[in-house]
């Protein structure tokens, strides 16, 4: 009889832990991606040096039949930073080592620096949005196992938010609109405008600034960070 019911108990017990995973799971699918406690999540990024590729390049650069090899996920699902590296040279023989790569690969190759990088680089890059290589300068690229003449491609990346639908309806904004993001710190506090809001499916809510950037509001600092619609919007916030 006493056995029976410890049978029972532990029935019970394990019914009701089942009961608790399938309730968060349940309620972990109904949010958006990147939600926490039923809204958006805010994360900004520094963008540091890196390099695009295309499938050709990677094998020019490291050998036939190469692929990229994920070192480290990166907070958008599907994206990972490789382990990888490439030199890049610009004029007059000047150089950046060891530039990280970035994958998946993409349909051509694309160099994003900040504007300190491009100084010591020797290059005058224009500030594009992601994939608006026409007109921009090019490089050298340099890996173990040979080298890319890229005569176009190098950009400074312009500052842009990842979002997906649920973001934008919350902040009542879509794809193509502009944001502000200010963010407190101590004695670098600053509202960075033209922030191009890049909204799909499934990413997550982040913003994507280059180092100089960053190192300009001192954001490892931050106290409090703001993504506003430009003009005022709702004054929805997330931090």
């Amino acid at each position: 009889m006493t056995q029976s019911l410890d049978n029972a108990q532990i029935e019970a017990l394990v019914r009701r832990a089942v009961r608790a995973i399938v309730n968060n799971d349940s309620t972990s699918a109904a949010q958006p991606p990147g939600w926490v406690d039923g809204k958006p999540n805010l994360r900004v990024s520094i963008s540091a040096r890196h390099v695009h590729l295309s499938d050709e390049h990677v094998e020019t650069l490291f050998g036939p039949g190469a692929t990229l090899t994920p070192m480290k996920d990166l907070y958008q699902d599907g994206f990972f930073a490789a382990e990888q590296t490439v030199m890049i040279i610009g004029p007059k023989k000047r150089m950046l080592p060891s530039v990280r790569v970035l994958g998946p690969t993409r349909p051509f190759s694309q160099v994003e620096l900040a504007f300190t990088d491009s100084i010591s680089l020797g290059l005058d890059i224009p500030i594009r949005h992601s994939g608006d290589i026409e007109g921009t300068p090019g490089c050298v690229l340099v890996g173990p196992a040979g080298t890319i003449q890229l005569d176009k491609g190098v950009i400074r990346a312009a500052r842009h938010v990842h979002m997906n639908q649920s973001d934008a309806q919350y902040f009542g904004v879509k794809k193509g609109d502009f944001m502000d993001l200010k963010i407190t710190s101590p004695q670098c506090t600053i509202t960075m405008s033209d922030v191009l809001v890049r909204a799909d499916e499934t990413s997550k809510l982040e913003v994507h600034i280059d180092t100089d950037e960053g190192n300009a509001c001192n954001l490892d600092s931050a106290t409090k960070i703001e993504l506003i619609p430009s003009g005022g919007g709702c004054g929805c916030k997330a931090h």
